[in-house]
């Protein structure tokens, strides 16, 4: 593939064409933010060898070099050059995305590129530019929500290299985030988000509890599906909350009385929340941030584009026993169909084939 085409697909990923001087600045922020990060790029490899590193570190690269090799001897995830260099990008996220929904709908904005197709959400390399999007797209009545980014993936046109960002909560986050990176490698359907994230949460979550058990490691495991029936929890709130926000949108109210409905709904869910937190977490708090912060139909949605579909795939990585050849020549047969006919093939699969 020639750069140019390289660097399209990047700016695809990232930024929605605008006109004129507007679409050339847009493109240029994207290719110029990508193109500092793969000229940043140093092999592992050397950074391991280099002793002037510091030995955390360089224990810490030791540690993803192992992550990156489980990705391909134990989860059949792709063989290149993706995720054996590092890059500092010395913050916290590398992108920020910017999700809209209607004020009164949770059908999420999709916005359409070249080669990668429509997908819900605008990427930057910049915080304020994305969120002076944001407030331009708010501004036209639309609910909104920035959220940053610790990885993204340019589907294998280039070498992805790893970031300082993915090492920033801990090492079962980081292998999660490996996991999950290169599987848009091996499966990518354009238009359909939410077979895409489920399916590579499917095999973040599969494969970090195969990498935990392989460490040996029974604690850390142990804590991760702790972790994970948190998350499940968390998850069932949002399904139940959305289904609500669903009954009030669709209702004969006026709109006046969808708003002052739709704001109730969002508290009830704070109080469900609150309640969950003392009855079956006895305490935990992770998840504070995100019930700190406003919610809205935006934020709802970014939960809905990654959850809602995994555990069909979970179930179809059961049916074909764990292997991942099989599962993923199931999963590009099923994406060969139609959207509708994908989703009703994914949630009726019965065997591996």
């Amino acid at each position: 593939m020639n750069l140019r085409r390289c660097l399209l697909v990047v700016a695809s990923l990232l930024l929605l064409p605008l006109s004129g001087c507007e679409s050339l600045s847009y493109y240029t922020q994207s290719i110029n933010g990508h193109l500092s990060l793969v000229s940043a790029r140093l092999p592992i490899n050397k950074l391991i060898d280099d002793p002037s590193g510091g030995q955390d570190v360089r224990e810490q690269l030791r540690l993803a070099r192992d992550v990156r090799q489980f990705a391909t001897d134990n989860l059949a995830l792709p063989d290149n050059d993706s995720y054996r260099s590092f890059v500092d990008t010395r913050r916290e996220y590398v992108t920020w995305s910017v999700f809209a929904a209607p004020e009164l709908s949770l059908a999420v904005q999709v916005w359409c590129f070249p080669v990668v197709g429509c997908v819900p959400y605008r990427g930057y390399f910049s915080k304020q530019a994305a969120e002076r999007f944001a407030q331009g797209v708010s501004k036209e009545g639309f609910d909104v929500y920035v959220g940053g980014v610790p990885a993204y993936s340019t589907l294998g046109w280039f070498d992805d290299p790893l970031l300082n960002t993915m090492f920033l909560y801990g090492e079962t986050y980081l292998a999660g985030v490996v996991f999950h990176e290169l599987s848009h490698q091996r499966v990518y359907v354009p238009d359909d988000s939410d077979f895409n994230e489920a399916f590579a949460v499917s095999i973040e979550e599969s494969g970090t509890a195969l990498w935990l058990l392989d460490q040996s490691n029974p604690s850390a495991l142990q804590r991760y599906e702790v972790a994970q029936r948190r998350n499940e929890d968390f998850l069932a709130l949002i399904t139940e909350t959305r289904q609500n926000l669903q009954r009030i949108y669709t209702s004969n109210k006026s709109n006046a009385e969808k708003l002052a409905a739709k704001e109730a709904e969002i508290e009830k869910l704070r109080a469900r929340y609150r309640r969950l937190k003392k009855v079956r977490w006895n305490g935990y708090d992770g998840y504070d941030p995100w019930f700190d912060e406003p919610i809205n139909n935006a934020k709802l949605a970014t939960v809905a584009v990654y959850n809602d579909l995994v555990p069909a795939f979970s179930r179809l990585l059961d049916i074909c026993e764990g292997d991942y050849e099989r599962y993923y020549r199931a999963v590009e047969q099923i994406a060969k169909l139609d959207k509708e006919p994908r989703r009703q093939a994914l949630m009726d699969a019965k065997s591996c084939e």
